[in-house]
């Protein structure tokens, strides 16, 4: 496989423009319905089609002019939560190259989650087995001294090695790496511990800024409102760039539109109402940093988010979480 190279980041000042929110209407169409507890997305290069992580129905979907078709089956089911309690099997999605998919696992007990790479079918043709013969599987498993990991609920692609977020230590935070050389991928390890950086639990959200750092949603305590943070990591060495209280309460998605603007969805555990896609204006260097945010719409908890070469931003919902009330929803106009 032909891969893009990380490019280093410079020791210069960091920020990031962002254009302000459109005096428009966002425009909300309903993509797909009678999904269980939709928890990932990603949009696949070349086709445009999006993907879709049906977490509690134990698969992975791909949406093609508004049908819903079987990529990968049969992922285990474990549930995630207290107050409410999800059943939660395939998590974060993210594309390597055209038809190479990288898909967290959450259904199985912590030490025993996977993250899995998989050469996906065309449109139109069968699905896959979740743990077929030749499908790389990879684990983090318990140490003498660490906690097994598991609910691996983000994933991000570099360029030469993918992210994925973790929510098995409560004590370390772990964001794990997989390195990717060719047709190769790992070994994967423990690289960033989030907790010990931000004193915040549960990294969540993750997606790779402009310059090539990574942003992260640390979602904190789901019982406590406006705790999330907003972390910037350097990829090669694992230290924390900057750092933002953002009045948040549980930041499930993270995308970057064209022009730089980055987008979050907060599911907002406590409080549902509070829920929605939201902007974010991060600048920073190394003496100041300031912070903006604004919501654009409410969501009724939304889980993940993508944005295509268009600008169109992909989001899924849980709904009310009862069976199929899970939607993929297409904003645009932004």
């Amino acid at each position: 496989m032909k891969m893009k190279r990380f490019t280093a980041m410079t020791t210069a000042v960091l920020f990031w423009a962002v254009t302000s929110v459109s005096l428009a209407e966002p425009t909300v169409e309903t993509v797909a319905e009678g999904l269980n507890v939709p928890c990932g997305v990603a949009i696949q290069p070349g086709t445009g089609h999006v993907f879709v992580a049906d977490s509690a129905a134990g698969r992975v979907v791909r949406i093609v002019d508004g049908e819903i078709e079987n990529v990968i089956v049969d992922f285990p089911i474990d549930k995630y939560g207290k107050g409410p309690v999800y059943p939660i099997g395939p998590l974060g999605l993210a594309f390597i190259e055209e038809n190479v998919l990288a898909v967290g696992g959450g259904g199985y007990p912590d030490a025993k989650d996977k993250l899995r790479v998989y050469n996906v079918p065309a449109a139109g043709e069968a699905a896959l087995k979740a743990d077929d013969d030749d499908v790389s599987a990879l684990e983090l498993p318990a140490t003498d001294k660490l906690a097994g990991e598991g609910n691996f609920y983000g994933v991000a692609f570099t360029g030469d090695a993918l992210f994925v977020t973790c929510n098995g230590d409560d004590t370390k935070g772990w964001i794990s790496r997989a390195g990717v050389k060719g047709a190769k991928v790992g070994p994967f390890m423990r690289a960033i511990a989030t907790k010990e950086l931000t004193e915040v639990d549960a990294p969540v959200a993750i997606t790779v800024a402009p310059d090539g750092s990574l942003a992260v949603g640390q979602m904190g305590e789901i019982s406590l409102p406006g705790d999330g943070l907003l972390t910037f990591y350097d990829p090669k060495d694992g230290s924390k760039l900057a750092n933002f209280e953002t009045g948040l309460s549980d930041i499930t998605g993270l995308a970057y539109a064209p022009k730089g603007k980055l987008l979050a969805t907060d599911f907002s555990w406590s409080d549902p109402s509070g829920g929605g896609l939201f902007q974010i204006t991060a600048k920073y260097t190394k003496k100041k940093q300031s912070l903006d945010v604004t919501k654009i719409l409410e969501l009724d908890k939304p889980t993940a988010i993508a944005v295509d070469a268009d600008g169109n931003v992909y989001v899924t919902v849980i709904g009310s979480g009862e069976g199929t009330s899970g939607k993929l929803l297409k904003i645009s106009n932004l």
